[in-house]
């Protein structure tokens, strides 16, 4: 009667593939070849679709929507409100890294 393999006889032998090469093993390996240099007169890859599709689709785009430019005055409110809460945060930073009060609370001061 043949008995099964059990999962600790499996376990039992070793993966070669896994084992840590310690010492002399390593020394022995071959230095690493540098990276060769690209050649400039290589011809550049394809368009994927996508980029196809989006070259065709500005163009209609922009015939059908000549006066759609630029979007700037849309952002201009939001830049404006994130350069403020940049600057707070640098000065919230600035008291924080020096261990200052924030709000209230003190922070430990590292050694």
């Amino acid at each position: 009667m043949m008995r099964e393999k059990s999962k600790t006889d499996a376990s039992k032998k070793i993966d070669t593939k896994l084992l840590v090469k310690k010492g002399s093993e390593q020394a022995a390996k071959k230095p690493r070849k540098s990276k060769a240099g690209k050649d400039p007169n290589t011809p550049k890859r394809p368009q994927s679709a996508f980029f196809v599709f989006m070259e065709e689709f500005r163009k209609t785009f922009k015939e059908k929507n000549p006066n759609n430019k630029s979007i700037a005055a849309e952002k201009a409110p939001y830049i404006a409100k994130a350069t403020m809460l940049k600057a707070d945060y640098t000065k919230t930073m600035a008291a924080y890294n020096k261990g200052q009060k924030l709000d209230g609370k003190t922070r430990p001061i590292r050694a």
